[in-house]
């Protein structure tokens, strides 16, 4: 491998630190490719071929960043966004089917990639309040520890007319209690700093579960070379007859596409910024003239915008080989703090994704209870941005508590991101504050409450007048 064209040495690194690096980042991230396919399994979509979706995804556009931005950051599909795909696009709250979902996902893709080499991208970053930038992080890291414990069992819900009923589960269930015991072993490790500490936790709840009768391992084939075939089940899938051409074939799915491509695109926005900005900043990967042309440049000449850059392109690549919004991760941190500071960290992370390959039935023998410790630990680390927002002024807890509530109570975060920005502009006018609301979020909020009066209309069985349904095809269109 040339290592001249990273530069290595003035940029305080070695070959044996970036490999380290990489190989840190790989571990500390490689979860994914075990709770990937299983929450997008619960959309419908084929495990095998989202497994093998998930590796891909990680290796191209972990390759496009390291390549092109030159920095150590890695990417696969994100965490929350996943969530979002599965438990909000593809249930009864939207009603799409996964083709229609990736459709939009790759929708995302491209805007995110129109807007980044524009100014458009900088514009939105600047327009939406650092209160709501933290408890959108905190309120997807709330869902994400719910989604472990309801799947794992360690929460009962029965689902009644007026709500549900939710309580501990009676640890007689075998797989309410591999989750627990898979927990204190997943905290244990990360309290002892161990590296690749999630990904031991989901192998070592794995092996506990073989004794407990949870996992069979009696007829399973460790190496299989053919498994990567199974990718043929998802990708390209939305150009279909379901996909494209049924999202569009009525006006009544328009309008929910719209949110949902925009929840998509600010979460996906927020999470990589801030993955940049608290990494970047400490390392000197990233200097105060990127952030400067983060805030103000034109076009992707900075390091920071060819990142901004790779992770928009990115989307697009994983949602044609069937997967959701693919991003940059946070566990990349570990990497750093390792010693990585090129693209060649990188590299040497896509490399170890691609080792994965022929192992698809290895992974596939991984339960949900398993990676349910993953999630909560995950949603606990997200969680940390709700320290950010001063609980203690009211004006700014509306807005960041109603995002939490109700992305956790109506089981939607496309929901609780239009809470918080309507209440956000509620506010705002209020307190005679409206023109710190900037322009973009004026925009957006009236998105959103259209959104909801468009749901309250369908929910009533109250016919959508044609005139209307033409609008919100008129507004797609733009």
């Amino acid at each position: 491998m040339n290592t001249k064209r990273f530069d290595l040495k003035s940029r305080g690194t070695s070959l044996s630190k970036e490999i380290v690096a990489g190989l840190t980042t790989f571990f500390a991230m490689v979860y994914i490719i075990v709770v990937n396919p299983l929450i997008l399994g619960d959309a419908g979509m084929d495990a095998g071929g989202v497994f093998v979706a998930t590796i891909l995804a990680a290796v191209i556009g972990t390759l496009v960043m390291g390549i092109v931005a030159d920095v150590p950051y890695a990417q696969a599909p994100g965490m929350g966004l996943n969530a979002f795909f599965a438990y909000t696009v593809c249930s009864v709250s939207m009603g799409f089917k996964w083709q229609e979902a990736l459709a939009i996902v790759f929708i995302c893709g491209l805007i995110n990639v129109l807007i980044t080499v524009t100014k458009v991208r900088k514009s939105i970053i600047k327009s939406i309040p650092e209160s709501l930038q933290n408890a959108i992080g905190g309120a997807i890291g709330l869902f994400i520890a719910y989604l472990g414990m309801v799947n794992s069992g360690i929460i009962n819900f029965d689902q009644i007319p007026f709500g549900g009923v939710q309580e501990i589960a009676a640890f007689d269930n075998p797989s309410a209690l591999l989750a627990v015991i898979g927990l204190a072993i997943t905290v244990v490790l990360l309290l002892l700093k161990v590296k690749g500490a999630i990904f031991i936790g989901i192998i070592a709840s794995t092996i506990i579960a073989i004794p407990m009768g949870i996992v069979d391992v009696s007829n399973i084939q460790w190496f299989d070379i053919s498994a990567i075939g199974n990718i043929s089940e998802t990708s390209f899938a939305f150009f279909g007859e379901t996909g494209f051409a049924s999202m569009f074939a009525s006006g009544d799915k328009i309008m929910l596409a719209i949110v949902a491509i925009f929840a998509f695109s600010l979460s996906d926005t927020f999470d990589t910024i801030g993955t940049f900005i608290g990494t970047g900043r400490v390392s000197g990967i990233f200097d105060e003239e990127d952030e400067k042309a983060l805030q103000g440049g034109k076009g992707f000449k900075s390091k920071m915008d060819k990142a901004l850059f790779a992770d928009a392109t990115a989307t697009s690549i994983g949602a044609l080989l069937g997967t959701s919004n693919t991003t940059t991760y946070v566990e990349s941190a570990s990497g750093i703090a390792a010693g990585g500071r090129t693209g060649l960290t990188s590299m040497v992370t896509a490399f170890m994704f691609l080792l994965c390959l022929p192992f698809a039935n290895v992974f596939k023998l991984v339960p949900s209870a398993a990676v349910a410790p993953a999630l909560i630990v995950v949603g606990i680390m997200m969680a940390s941005s709700l320290a950010e927002i001063k609980w203690g002024d009211f004006a700014e807890a509306v807005p960041a508590f109603l995002t939490l509530a109700f992305t956790a109570f109506t089981y939607s975060i496309s929901n609780g991101i239009a809470a918080g920005f309507i209440f956000y502009v509620i506010v705002k006018l209020t307190t005679g504050k409206a023109k710190e609301v900037h322009p973009i979020l004026y925009g957006s909020a009236a998105l959103f409450l259209a959104y909801f009066v468009f749901m309250a209309i369908q929910a009533a069985g109250v016919p959508v007048p044609p005139e209307a349904v033409e609008a919100v095809e008129a507004v797609a269109s733009l």
